[in-house]
């Protein structure tokens, strides 16, 4: 079996970084950044137009993902799902929709303003079976066993840890869950030097 050794840095630097990156995308969306966010982001990664109907436009104008985790499958209704780095929102409250008031959606994230943005969204929309908590993810907090599926859309790549995020999202699946995730793959190995940037992480 292959070992896998997590870069070294400085973990809480890193997740500052992050925070303070999407801190801006959550206040202020129409900066421009060097990644695409959006509705047209949303258009470009093929969401369907009927799956935004309802979002409120404050989520959808701060959303940042780098796929579609429905492509793989949509949601089906009555499940309870995990969103990971749920952000503004948008993919926890279109699972909300698709799983209808019989299931459940907890989105997990750790920035503050991002949580406030997402919280808002929620009740603005008037979907009560989606709730946001503030957490990493690599330490959800969701017991054991919760999640019918667990979704995450371009977070997994911003942790250096990933065994151990990809484990948490292992326990907090039910036997025979489904993981959904869309996020980048790189065809060749990120240098070691590279690794230790900080500011190549953040984005």
């Amino acid at each position: 079996m292959s070992t896998f050794t997590p870069p070294q840095l400085d973990r809480d630097v890193l997740r500052s970084a992050i925070r303070d990156e999407y801190d801006v995308v959550a206040r202020d969306p129409h900066r421009g950044f060097h990644f695409h966010t959006g509705r047209p982001l949303a258009a470009l990664l093929g969401y369907a137009d009927e799956w935004l109907e309802g979002v409120p436009e404050a989520s959808i104008e701060s959303f940042a993902g780098t796929g579609n985790p429905f492509s793989l499958s949509p949601l089906q209704p009555g499940k309870r799902v995990v969103d990971v780095g749920a952000g503004a929102g948008i993919d926890s409250l279109i699972a909300a929709r698709m799983v209808g008031p019989g299931g459940q959606v907890v989105g997990v994230d750790m920035t503050p303003s991002m949580l406030e943005k997402a919280r808002t969204a929620a009740a603005e929309a008037g979907l009560t079976n989606v709730e946001f908590r503030e957490g990493y993810g690599e330490a959800l907090p969701v017991q054991d066993g919760w999640a019918d599926v667990v979704i995450s859309n371009g977070v997994l790549n911003l942790m250096p840890d990933k065994r151990t995020a990809l484990r948490e999202m292992a326990r907090v699946l039910r036997p025979g869950g489904c993981l959904q995730i869309a996020d980048i793959l790189v065809q060749k190995e990120v240098p070691a030097a590279a690794k230790q940037k900080i500011d190549l992480w953040t984005g």
